[in-house]
């Protein structure tokens, strides 16, 4: 039987993939997790073959747990899911070791047919992920002058990106994300040089026109 952890926030989308896993003659429920914190408490726990991650994980995010798993767990497989574009996470999440990027609108052979590849130490890629991911590696090669702006955040300065772009202030951040204001500030500041905007106005905007799903609560 492969142990499946799911790491959602929404009771309902975690029934949901219960139900999948149910349906599924080789794979079982081992536990779930509602936060960042939840999730890693259970994985140290032990018993885990695969771990479900939702990025959009409050207290800590789902790529926040899935660097700390993977600095425990090395061997461990991450399967993130997330209602986000491919293009927006994708390629962040294999960077940071996921072994698959699964959109949670997926049917039940799809959801099952990930878990099982990732169990048995395969990649699961969508054919779309795939295309954005070859992307990347093309553009740090020989294209970095077509790279887009935000491609050149850090992961965090990309979180903060977003929560900015969402109308957060800088406090608001800080207590999110478990920083201090001064940490928040420097990183806005790196933000606005790397994507050549003046103001968070302006970082909104870039955000728009880039389609990038600002944070509007939670992270």
């Amino acid at each position: 039987m492969i142990r499946v952890l799911i790491c959602d926030d929404h009771q309902i989308v975690r029934q949901g993939i219960q139900q999948m896993l149910a349906d599924a003659g080789d794979v079982q429920l081992a536990g779930e997790a509602a936060n960042g914190p939840e999730a890693l408490a259970r994985v140290r726990e032990g018993g885990i073959d695969v771990v479900l991650m939702d990025i959009a994980m409050p207290q800590r995010d789902g790529l926040d747990v899935l660097r700390q798993l993977k600095s425990e767990f090395p061997r461990l497989p991450v399967l993130m899911l997330s209602t986000y574009p491919d293009k927006q996470y994708a390629v962040r999440s294999l960077k940071l070791g996921a072994v698959g990027y699964l959109n949670k609108s997926a049917d039940s052979e799809q959801m099952i047919g990930a878990i099982r590849k990732v169990a048995a130490g395969g990649l699961f890629i969508t054919p779309t992920v795939a295309e954005h991911l070859a992307g990347a590696i093309g553009a740090g090669r020989d294209k970095a002058e077509e790279q887009p702006l935000h491609d050149r955040l850090s992961h965090r300065e990309y979180q903060v990106f977003r929560l900015l772009a969402g109308g957060r202030s800088v406090g608001e951040i800080a207590d999110q994300l478990i920083l201090s204001s001064n940490t928040v500030s420097t990183y806005r500041a790196r933000i606005l040089e790397k994507t050549g905007t003046r103001n968070d106005v302006e970082l909104a905007l870039y955000a728009v026109r880039q389609d990038i799903s600002p944070v509007m609560h939670g992270v």
